[in-house]
């Protein structure tokens, strides 16, 4: 078994999601009392949201490079950054991580798409993800079209990810307003939804709406025991 790193904190509340999903799923392949051997790296998740409202993404860039370094010295053979937002910088924390498996969050995800016979999703995140190209052109060359909600849509998932979710907040009002752009989006051609925060999947799930639900966060998860454990999924 190769040890699995991760940066996290990109809130702390997702990033529990990951070390629960890694541990339950290796336990349950391998059985007895396996664990999956883990070091994490909690940011401040404080300094890295200031370096995305001001536009200080190498900033940031170099505070999760400094992670990767620390995580790869260790013994982390297999990386994971949890967090889709920060795969903006995705390339500078790969570079930093020389010697490991850089697992890019939507490459499982995109596969997962691909599986269940899908070319087009409602991408949700923040709007950083929903609006720049590093997040739907990295899906786009995988074969995955996306749509994304309108601007004040946009807004509303924003503000639910950063005021509620990350700070442990699930609130049922938000819910509804998140099925609400689901459905508005199914109806402009979107066959399933991308969770493109890793903390959405703490507020919305299959059953939620009416087309596929992709948790990113758990896709990822799962890729990096697959990894870990040199299956092919």
């Amino acid at each position: 078994m190769r040890a699995i790193g991760l940066i996290g904190g990109m809130s702390w509340e997702s990033t529990v999601t990951y070390y629960r999903v890694i541990n339950e799923e290796v336990q349950r392949r391998l059985g007895g009392q396996h664990n999956a051997k883990s070091l994490l790296y909690t940011v401040d998740f404080e300094e890295i949201s200031a370096c995305q409202t001001e536009d200080r993404w190498e900033d940031a860039a170099q505070l999760l490079a400094g992670a990767a370094r620390v995580l790869t010295h260790g013994g982390a053979q297999v990386l994971l950054l949890c967090t889709n937002t920060m795969h903006k910088v995705a390339a500078e924390i790969e570079r930093a991580a020389a010697g490991a498996q850089f697992i890019h969050i939507v490459d499982p995800t995109a596969a997962q798409v691909r599986r269940l016979g899908l070319s087009t999703v409602a991408l949700l995140g923040t709007r950083f993800t929903m609006e720049q190209a590093f997040y739907r052109g990295r899906l786009e060359e995988q074969g995955v079209r996306t749509v994304i909600p309108q601007e004040a849509e946009r807004k509303a998932v924003h503000r639910i990810i950063y005021e509620e979710l990350c700070r442990g907040r699930i609130a049922e009002p938000s819910r509804q307003v998140l099925r609400a752009v689901v459905e508005s989006l199914q109806r402009e051609g979107a066959q399933g939804v991308v969770l493109g925060c890793t903390e959405l999947g703490l507020l919305l799930g299959e059953g939620d709406v009416p087309i596929p639900v992709f948790d990113t966060a758990k896709l990822h998860a799962l890729a990096a025991v697959d990894a870990a454990l040199g299956e092919t999924p």
